[in-house]
C-alpha cells in the first residue's frame, strides 16, 4: 500500500497497524505524520484539552523498539481520550475549574489500561465539557465549519477523528454524548450496550447509564475496538456479513420526531428511499404510547444518580463549579423514592418490550440528531435523541 509521507494522517487505523506491522511504517514516523497534522489544524479546532509532543514520541520510541513477538494488536496507532479518563502520565481535568491544578493520576482508567497494553499510543486528552454533563462550554469546534459546534459532551474525540488528528478515540455518554457528535462531525461513533466496557477511572454522571465508546472513520476500526475490548465474546452464534438486500430495517423515529427540523427529515427520507432501491425490506414501525414516558423517566433516574456523584465536589468547592451542577445538588426538588423506583421500573419494562420489537429486525435505525450542527459555540446542542441511551442498547452512528 503505497502511501504519500505527507498522507499519512488519512490511513485509517487499521491500515496504519498493516504497515507498522510489516514494517513499511515505524510508530514513530506515523506519530510525527499525525503531530504534523495537529499543528496545522488544531488552533482552529481546539480539540485537545492536553497533548505533549514530546511524550507522545516519547511513547513511539519505546514502541519502535519493541520485538515483534511483544507487539500489541494496536501497536503504534495513537488514540485521543476524552478528559474524563483517569490516565497516568498526563493530567485528568474534566474541563473543570475544580481540578484545574491537578496533576497525572496514580493508574490509568480501565480503558485507558486496554488501550496501553494493547499497544497504542495514547496521543492526549481530548476537549470536553464540565464532566462531561454539560451542554455549554466546550472550547472545541466542528472541524467542518469552525462557527459551529461538534456536539458534546465527546466535542475533541469525535472532532479529533473527523480531522484526521487521529485515526480512534474514545468518548463517554450518558444521553447522547457519543452519537449527537459523531453525527455533527460525520464520523462513526458506537455505543456498546451499558455495562459491556469499564467506567472505572472515570468520571461517572450515571452509574446506571454512563457508557464508553468509540470514534472511528471506518467500520473496520471499530471492529478492530470491539474486538479488543471483547465485545464479539457477548455474541451467542457467528456473526455474518448482513446482505441489505432482504434485510428487514425498522425506521422509528421515537417521540422526538416533533422536533426534527429539515436536516434530520431530509436525511431520514435520503436514508429510507436508498434502502428500499437497494432491496431492504423497509417498515415504519410506530412504537406504543407508554414509550414516551422515558424521557421523564430518566430525567428522574440520571438526575438523582448525577446528584449523589457531584455532592462530594459540592462540598469540596462550591465555587469552582458550574451554577447548574451547584443547583442540581442543593435542589430541594427531589423525587420520592416511590417515584424514583416507578422510574426505575419503567424504564426496565420499556427494555424487555424493545427487546421484542428488536428481535423482528435486522437493523433498527433512529434518529441520532434533531438537525445538523448548529452554529455558535455556546452550546453542543440538544439531547433529545436519548431513547437508546436510556434503554442501554448498543448504538451506530
Amino acid at each position: 500500500m503505497a502511501v504519500s509521507q505527507h498522507e499519512l494522517y488519512k490511513l485509517s487505523a487499521t491500515q496504519a497497524a498493516g504497515l507498522i506491522r510489516t514494517n513499511q511504517l515505524s510508530a514513530q514516523d506515523y506519530a510525527k505524520a499525525l503531530l504534523d497534522r495537529v499543528r496545522e489544524r488544531d488552533p482552529q479546532v481546539r480539540a485537545w484539552a492536553y497533548l505533549d509532543e514530546n511524550a507522545i514520541l516519547k511513547q513511539a520510541r519505546k514502541l519502535d523498539a519493541l520485538p515483534p513477538e511483544k507487539r500489541g494488536p494496536l501497536h503504534g496507532i495513537a488514540v485521543g481520550i476524552k478528559d474524563i479518563f483517569l490516565t497516568r502520565d498526563m493530567p485528568t481535568k474534566y474541563y473543570s475549574r475544580l481540578h484545574a491544578q491537578d496533576g497525572n493520576a496514580a493508574a490509568d482508567s480501565a480503558c485507558v489500561s486496554v488501550l496501553r497494553a494493547a499497544g497504542a499510543i495514547i496521543f492526549g486528552k481530548t476537549a470536553t465539557t464540565e464532566f462531561a454533563s454539560m451542554t455549554e462550554g466546550s472550547p472545541c469546534a466542528n472541524p467542518h465549519n469552525s462557527r459551529h459546534t461538534p456536539g458534546g459532551s465527546s466535542s475533541g474525540s469525535a472532532a479529533a477523528v473527523a480531522d484526521f488528528q487521529v485515526p480512534l478515540s474514545i468518548g463517554t455518554q450518558t444521553g447522547g454524548s457519543v452519537v449527537r457528535p459523531a453525527s455533527f462531525n460525520g464520523v462513526y461513533g458506537f455505543k456498546p450496550t451499558w455495562g459491556t466496557v469499564s467506567t472505572e477511572g472515570t468520571s461517572i454522571v450515571s452509574v446506571s447509564a454512563d457508557t464508553p465508546g468509540f470514534y472511528a472513520r471506518s467500520v473496520d476500526d471499530l471492529e478492530f475496538l470491539a474486538h479488543l475490548f471483547r465485545l464479539d465474546s457477548l455474541l451467542t452464534e457467528p456473526l455474518h456479513p448482513l446482505s441489505i438486500i432482504g434485510a428487514r430495517i425498522a425506521f422509528v423515529k421515537t417521540h422526538i420526531w416533533p422536533e426534527a427540523q429539515s436536516g434530520t427529515r431530509a436525511a431520514w427520507n435520503l436514508a429510507l428511499r436508498l434502502l428500499a432501491e437497494t432491496g431492504a425490506k423497509v417498515e415504519h414501525v410506530e412504537l406504543p404510547e407508554r414509550f414516551g414516558n422515558c424521557p421523564e423517566w430518566r430525567e428522574i433516574v440520571v438526575a438523582e444518580e448525577a446528584r449523589a456523584a457531584y455532592l462530594p465536589k459540592c462540598l469540596q468547592d462550591r465555587t469552582k463549579l458550574h451554577a447548574d451542577i451547584v443547583a442540581l445538588v442543593e435542589s430541594t426538588n427531589v423525587p420520592s423514592r416511590k417515584k424514583l423506583l416507578e422510574a426505575h421500573d419503567g424504564i426496565a419494562r420499556l427494555r424487555r418490550e424493545w427487546d421484542l420489537i428488536a428481535s423482528q429486525y435486522d437493523i433498527i435505525i433512529t434518529p441520532s440528531a434533531i438537525d445538523e450542527a448548529p452554529e455558535g459555540l455556546e452550546s453542543t446542542g440538544t439531547a433529545a435523541c436519548l431513547l437508546p441511551a436510556a434503554l442501554c442498547i448498543q448504538t451506530l452512528s
